[in-house]
């Protein structure tokens, strides 16, 4: 995050260190006062709004410890860091539980000062845009193409969606699992002269060969064993409009061919078909596997890679743009809350702290999850790091598996133990998606997931899930 234009005040009694602090941070870009005693410091804060404060422990004129205590029954917003050359564990406990950021011995390094005030820093931008979207939330409707984000990637996918969109061009959108690729390609038809028209998504990899032909084609009465009647394709029922091609490493060769044809003529042929039927539609493509590496293979055909590649859109992980994580966070509470009938106005700081520092092997997908099994768990009107539950998700499985077992007996415990977490993690998540695209009915999530009512109920139980009261 950038804070650059950062007010920084240094309060020490030797002005050498003053001056030394006000040379190191200068350099980065920041704005540093300084003054030599405590009484002079609280004048000084009094008259300009500082975002961060490095103050001394021992001084003549009113210790940091009393400047601490002031300045966070006064200015809580303030990141205080307090440097001392009488270090101690006492001293360390004590100004941690008035409030401090940190405490930093002397001496330290410039680049130890930098690093301890860039990350005071980077948490207090957190905690003002935590703020400014607790203020915002539930001010509009939530739109299900909108991309959200303000980091420098999201701000290039959105431009390339902008420019790409009023066009007839073909998309492919790369990136990991659960990025938003289908998010994209909805802004793309959202955008596009075709928006009032329907939009088709198909998970490639979900198909097989055949059935996957089926579906996109169409056939006719008598194509194959169990075709009764006539039925349209995907193609057909999509004309003019737009049909996103999820997953599509994971298609086979010959169906590749086919739609190479149909990308270049607009036309295909219904399995058992003796007429080809022409239809006006937009193709846009994704995949999260390296397609390039599949043509290499032989399991990707290179005319079809390199007919797809007219306008690729990368999409970047969520643990590569860090400042999006609160915007999407916030963008999901609101839609839970909504949906579920919840009034919760935000998050805590030890919230967005966790949300932070999590890696998202899942991405948005992932936070999607969380954020709906938090609005579900949260019993106040901010959802806290305990609602969240990604220690339990993601460090008891992590401190497992970084576990080194001495003997085979040990060995088996552990990877037993690491299955259970492993299977119980899926469940959870597995009961609450079929819940959440049930509108929490339980006959109906059983039946959606093909199980007994009875023993989606006692999974239910097992995990503790219960249906949410509304507020």
């Amino acid at each position: 995050m950038a804070c650059r234009n950062a007010r920084l005040l240094v309060v020490d009694d030797e002005p050498r260190i003053c001056r030394s602090c006000v040379r190191i941070l200068s350099k980065v870009g920041y704005r540093v006062d300084f003054a030599v005693d405590g009484v002079a410091a609280l004048k000084e804060l009094e008259n300009d709004d500082y975002d961060c404060l490095i103050v001394d422990l021992k001084m003549g004129r009113l210790g940091g410890m009393e400047v601490l205590r002031r300045v966070k029954a006064r200015r809580p917003a303030i990141k205080v860091i307090v440097i001392t050359g009488y270090s101690s564990v006492p001293s360390a406990v004590e100004v941690m539980k008035l409030g401090a950021y940190d405490y930093l011995p002397k001496p330290f390094t410039p680049e130890e000062l930098r690093a301890v005030v860039g990350q005071a820093l980077a948490e207090k931008m957190l905690e003002t845009e935590n703020r400014r979207l607790q203020k915002e939330m539930g001010s509009g409707p939530v739109l299900t193409h909108q991309l959200i984000g303000g980091s420098p990637q999201m701000k290039k996918v959105v431009k390339m969606v902008a420019k790409v969109a009023p066009t007839e061009s073909t998309v492919v959108v790369c990136g990991e699992s659960g990025t938003g690729k289908e998010l994209v390609a909805r802004a793309v038809h959202a955008n596009s002269l075709r928006a009032g028209k329907v939009f088709f998504a198909v998970d490639c990899g979900a198909l097989s060969k055949n059935l996957l032909e089926s579906e996109l084609f169409g056939h006719r009465k008598g194509a194959f064993t169990g075709a009764y009647k006539d039925k349209e394709g995907i193609f057909q029922r999509a004309d003019g409009g737009t049909v996103f091609l999820d997953e599509i490493g994971n298609i086979d060769l010959d169906v590749q061919g086919k739609l190479l044809r149909f990308l270049e003529t607009r036309e295909f042929l219904p399995l058992g078909a003796a007429r080809p039927v022409k239809v006006d539609v937009r193709l846009i493509f994704a995949s999260n596997r390296n397609l390039k590496e599949l043509v290499e293979r032989g399991l990707f055909r290179e005319d079809f890679y390199y007919r797809i590649f007219v306008y690729p859109i990368e999409l970047p992980p969520l643990r590569e743009r860090k400042e999006d994580i609160l915007p999407i966070a916030y963008h999901f509470l609101s839609l839970f809350s909504r949906k579920l009938g919840r009034e919760i106005k935000g998050f805590t700081d030890d919230a967005i702290r966790q949300m932070n520092a999590f890696q998202w092997p899942g991405n948005v997908r992932q936070l999607r999850n969380v954020i709906e099994r938090a609005t579900i768990l949260c019993e106040g009107e901010q959802i806290r790091a305990r609602d969240l539950s990604l220690s339990d998700e993601s460090r008891d499985l992590e401190h497992l598996i970084d576990y080194v077992p001495e003997t085979n007996a040990a060995l088996k415990q552990v990877k037993k133990q690491i299955r259970q977490k492993a299977v119980a993690k899926v469940e959870k998540s597995f009961l609450l998606n079929a819940l959440s695209k049930a509108d929490w009915n339980v006959t109906r999530a059983a039946a959606r997931v093909g199980l007994q009512r009875s023993n989606f109920q006692a999974m239910m139980k097992k995990h503790g899930i219960t249906r949410p009261r509304s507020r």
